[in-house]
């Protein structure tokens, strides 16, 4: 469970996942989407995330689960790391960086 108040994780949430559930279902169904992450089982850590994290954003605030502000914690960590790692000096569009973001749901060439 997350140390973290759930208006931080709101807060977090909101700021870093910056992609529409529409948009990061699309994208979870690309071969793009697929070639990053740990794959021992399959499906990366990334992914399954990925596809939580649009059945969370179609939850409305008040009836999200206590596993779901769990994960969403995990997500804005998991984000907010990543970006501190900084990206590619050279085509960041089609870095293993960015798509990793994306399953995410951070699209770190959004503005914004």
């Amino acid at each position: 469970m997350s140390t973290k108040s759930r208006d931080e994780i709101w807060d977090a949430w909101r700021d870093l996942v910056n992609m529409a559930p529409k948009e990061l279902e699309d994208w979870l169904e690309t071969d793009e989407s697929k070639s990053v992450g740990d794959t021992g089982s399959g499906e990366s850590t990334g992914h399954k995330s990925g596809r939580r994290i649009v059945r969370i954003k179609r939850t409305n605030k008040d009836d999200i689960s206590d596993d779901q502000w769990d994960h969403m914690a995990k997500v804005t960590g998991y984000i907010k790391r990543h970006l501190a790692q900084g990206g590619p000096d050279e085509d960041m569009e089609h870095s293993a960086w960015r798509y990793s973001l994306m399953n995410w749901g951070h699209d770190p060439q959004k503005s914004g």
